[in-house]
């Protein structure tokens, strides 16, 4: 496994080593001491799966404090997985970054507390599966809008399906200060 380089503090792009032949392949797509070594700290309490069609968005979704870093993998198909900054204080507040994840490179996308986390399918369908470091806690659950102009994520241009609670999430300027997190520098 080797780190890829990111543009902001804290997340952190894993691409596995592919083993493979003519009768397919085979990968390592977590092995925590190496995780850890590559600056993926935390430990894993939950695995969740989600299935969805091309031009589904879901996001942008986090869970305030004490927070929930999650380690996504798209094990099924094509999507463009997009984090947001939400640290107060942090030199990249409301930035975002998006990573293609797929079936085929196998990367893994560490997405630390302090950023929202949202994507959208460019496959026909896609499986995402992401370990959780909380469990779910639906109290906690916070999200602002995928299409905030003032964040201006550049989603592809095809047509977009969401759930009514995405779409009518607020703005991240809408959000209590007291649901986002103060920053602190990442180690690398």
């Amino acid at each position: 496994m080797r780190r890829v380089p990111s543009r902001l503090d804290g997340p952190v792009l894993v691409e596995p080593s592919i083993h493979g032949d003519s009768r397919g392949f085979f990968v390592e797509t977590y092995r925590e001491n190496v995780l850890e070594g590559l600056g993926v700290p935390d430990r894993w309490v939950q695995d969740n799966q989600s299935r969805s069609a091309r031009g589904v968005v879901r996001g942008m979704h986090y869970q305030c404090a004490p927070g929930q870093a999650k380690l996504v993998r798209c094990a099924r198909g094509r999507i463009l997985d997009v984090l947001v900054d939400i640290r107060a204080g942090s030199p990249s507040f409301g930035e975002w970054e998006a990573f293609p994840l797929d079936d085929e490179l196998a990367r893994a996308l560490y997405i630390p507390i302090g950023f929202a986390h949202g994507f959208v399918v460019l496959s026909d369908v896609a499986d995402v599966v992401y370990k959780c470091s909380s469990y779910y806690e639906e109290q906690l659950e916070r999200g602002f809008a995928f299409d905030d102009p003032d964040v201006g994520i550049a989603w592809p241009e095809i047509e977009l399906s969401s759930s009514e609670r995405d779409r009518s999430a607020p703005r991240l300027r809408d959000l209590r200060p007291e649901d986002l997190y103060e920053y602190a520098p990442a180690a690398r």
